[in-house]
């Protein structure tokens, strides 16, 4: 509880806390507002004084600003005329001068006008004549080059006509000769046709021989199986021919044009074939003249392996290319063969490690199984002793138990228990003891 006197009477009262703050409250809020509005008002009263004197001020500043402003105007206006007049003197200057340089400057250009002209003239003149002993001379090589001209015509006239004899020469015995040979060919049989072709063959390699070495090139005179080639290429990689690189098994297949029956490349591609394999070659080459107007076998070697394993078609001149072209492939591929042996034979020492890894580890599991089935057997046999020993420990245990039950049966064993329920034993015994 609080008191609160009364200035007026003196007369003190008490309130409780809550009342206490609300009259106290009442009388701060009240002095609060008015403290605030004595202080706005002299606030504003300031606030209005120093707009006052800030208005004051700014005009006194304005209007100084102002003349300022006036004084330099002028100045600058002065200036400004002083400058319009010296320009305007410096124009007129200028201007005279000008009218003086320019009027130098055209006098000058009369003269050189007059000088150019003057040797434009005497160049003009001196052109012509140049020009006049140009075109003399000019006529003199022209006229030259016409005799020069004439006499080469005349001697290429006569050398054409020469060459025209020649060639009319040659052709008449170019016919000549194409007739012959169709005389040959129709007096020739269809197997001496072939033959012909075969020597051809063999008269081409027989004349780069030399190049090939450790080689053979021979007449396929094997027909046991019923069919032969014509030759067969064999290239070896010593002269002992003990390594073969490759093979090509040769058909030399000729027509004469006369012939009724025209044979087609493809009906012989099965019998050579059959007979690359029955002698072992790697390759089956047939040189044929047969469709002479087939652009696919004119072309160059057609590879028809698409249908038989490694076999080509070609013409008689591409004879001994492709058995070079072959030859080169086989020598490159000799060293491959060579890695690729010593690659197997690598090969085949890491198989044999693997082998006998694998035997140690087969005869090393078979030992360990067997020691395995035996450890099992030992700890079996241990498991069953170990019952045996239990039982037997359970059977000692319970008659040691069956012991205690009788010694603790014979320790309650007392005469009173035995003569309970027999009364002339306990007589006498009661007898005994009275005695």
């Amino acid at each position: 509880m609080n008191e609160i006197k009364c200035p007026s009477c003196g007369k003190v009262f008490q309130i409780d806390e809550s009342s206490y703050d609300s009259i106290v409250k009442q009388i701060r809020d009240k002095e609060f507002e008015k403290e605030i509005s004595s202080r706005d008002e002299h606030y504003k009263s300031e606030k209005e004084n120093a707009v006052k004197i800030a208005e004051a001020h700014l005009r006194e500043e304005l209007n100084k600003t102002i003349k300022d402003q006036e004084m330099e105007i002028n100045n600058l206006k002065n200036e400004i005329k002083n400058k319009d007049e010296n320009i305007k003197n410096k124009e007129e200057s200028i201007k005279n001068q000008v009218e003086k340089n320019l009027n130098e400057e055209i006098n000058k250009k009369i003269l050189e006008i007059n000088e150019l002209k003057n040797k434009l003239e005497n160049q003009k003149t001196q052109n012509e004549l140049d020009i006049q002993k140009a075109v003399t001379e000019r006529e003199k090589q022209i006229d030259k080059l016409n005799n020069e001209l004439s006499q080469k015509s005349t001697e290429f006239e006569l050398k054409e006509k020469s060459m025209k004899e020649t060639y009319e020469s040659k052709l008449k015995d170019k016919d000549e000769q194409i007739l012959y040979y169709r005389d040959f060919k129709a007096k020739q049989s269809t197997k001496m046709i072939g033959e012909s072709l075969e020597v051809h063959c063999s008269t081409e390699f027989n004349q780069i021989r030399p190049l090939f070495d450790n080689c053979t090139f021979e007449k396929d005179n094997d027909a046991k199986t019923g069919s032969k080639g014509d030759f067969i290429f064999r290239y070896f990689a010593d002269p002992d021919q003990t390594q073969e690189i490759v093979s090509i098994m040769f058909e030399m297949k000729n027509e004469a044009d006369t012939t009724a029956t025209k044979h087609k490349n493809e009906d012989f591609f099965k019998e050579l074939d059959k007979d690359r394999k029955e002698k072992s070659c790697e390759y089956a080459v047939l040189v044929s003249l047969l469709e002479s107007d087939n652009d696919y076998y004119n072309n160059g070697i057609v590879d028809v392996s698409y249908r038989y394993e490694k076999m080509y078609v070609i013409r008689p001149q591409f004879f001994i290319p492709l058995i070079t072209l072959i030859t080169n492939l086989a020598k490159k591929s000799i060293d491959y063969k060579n890695e690729l042996a010593e690659i197997r034979n690598q090969n085949i020492d890491i198989t044999h490690f693997e082998e006998n890894i694998n035997k140690f580890k087969e005869g090393f599991a078979k030992n360990y199984r067997r020691a395995s089935e035996r450890f099992h057997t030992a700890i079996e046999e241990i498991d069953k002793t170990i019952d045996h020993l239990q039982k037997t420990k359970e059977a000692l245990l319970s008659s040691e138990n069956n012991l205690r039950l009788a010694n603790n049966k014979a320790d309650d064993l007392t005469v009173k228990r035995l003569t309970k329920n027999n009364p002339t034993v306990r007589k006498m015994f009661e007898d005994l003891k009275e005695e």
